[in-house]
């Protein structure tokens, strides 16, 4: 039985980590804390555990095995670290850090304390990415020669625990980074899971095209990001995040390959289409994926646990993620800089 505490209690937290360690066999709900002490106090009232002034209160309690952080994203470095240091494991949301020498530092860390360290990258636990995975792989598409991942949808601001024009995500000195790092970050990662190779390079365009705070003036973060991405292999495809599709949430991949082309997500009816190369299609009604309005269970919260029990490595570790968050510092260097970045993931 592991024992979690929960850092920040916002929208995640309540509608993904805390339903999930409940639903989970081997997770007790042992620790809250929160920067709105009422919200934390609730959540303990409704759940069982102890309500906490500070994140370090919570880290001091012995019994605690593991904790949750699911806080602004300029947070995540500094409370990951001092729960590794405190002999806790750690499952942070993404993106894992707003730097990338905070990224590794946590890597470092969580090595050194001998910790489990797993970010909360969900996109790669769906049935149906799991099933593309293994199709890519066994050749049925042929060699992947390009691809295009988007994930749009209207913004944050309605998914926010504080919902509205003053959410975090919209502060500069809270969020760091937007629409890239809040959505950019699950699609990289996912075009690294499908095909199996790392992205070496990135040609990139962040930009603040529509969102406004409550001041009337456009939010300080990107709210589109546009990226083409060359992989080891040597395809080259497009990945594209939007906090501005004001309809129905696009969280669809294709992949184009030498003897086919594969549509994930993409059609309303089929998780999977295949069409090969001589017009055969190949259908497959998996799930739907996760939008802000339909939430289903994630799955992250499961590994997360289940590599606790079972003391192994966590299966979207610290380490694994660098990878990808290389590619979004990368990425926003080159939107600086107008030029395309290479990525040594050496």
């Amino acid at each position: 039985m592991q024992n979690i505490g929960i850092i920040g209690c916002g929208k995640i937290a309540q509608k993904r980590h805390i339903p999930e360690y409940t639903d989970n066999p081997n997770a007790n709900l042992l620790g809250f804390f929160d920067l709105n002490t009422a919200r934390a106090e609730l959540l303990a009232k409704v759940h069982g555990g102890i309500a906490y002034k500070s994140y370090q209160e919570l880290l001091a309690n012995e019994d605690i095995d593991a904790v949750s952080i699911c806080t602004s994203n300029d947070s995540h470095a500094a409370i990951t670290i001092a729960a590794l240091l405190a002999g806790k494991h750690v499952l942070c949301e993404k993106p894992m850090a707003t730097t990338l020498a905070d990224c590794e530092a946590m890597v470092e860390t969580a090595h050194r304390q001998g910790k489990a360290l797993m970010i909360g990258h969900n996109q790669r636990l769906t049935r149906t990415h799991i099933k593309a995975k293994e199709l890519i792989a066994s050749g049925l598409i042929g060699e992947v020669v390009s691809f295009r991942t988007t994930f749009g949808h209207g913004g944050p601001e309605t998914w926010s625990i504080d919902p509205g024009k003053n959410t975090w995500f919209f502060d500069k000195q809270k969020a760091v980074m937007g629409a890239m790092a809040d959505l950019g970050i699950h699609k990289t990662d996912l075009i690294h899971f499908l095909t199996g190779q790392s992205i070496v390079e990135t040609t990139a365009r962040l930009s603040t095209l529509d969102k406004r705070g409550a001041d009337g003036n456009l939010i300080g973060v990107d709210d589109n990001a546009f990226c083409i991405y060359k992989l080891e292999g040597g395809a080259v495809g497009t990945m594209a995040v939007s906090w501005t599709h004001y309809g129905a949430e696009d969280n669809s991949t294709v992949i184009y390959g030498s003897k086919g082309i594969m549509r994930i997500y993409d059609d309303p009816d089929y998780s999977i289409k295949v069409i090969t190369d001589n017009e055969e299609e190949i259908l497959y009604s998996i799930d739907k994926i996760q939008t802000n309005d339909s939430q289903t269970k994630s799955g992250v919260i499961d590994v997360f646990v289940d590599c606790l029990e079972c003391k192994t490595e966590p299966e979207i570790s610290g380490v694994d993620v660098l990878r990808s968050m290389r590619v979004v510092f990368a990425s926003i260097e080159s939107s600086n800089s107008g030029q395309s970045v290479q990525i040594n993931h050496n």
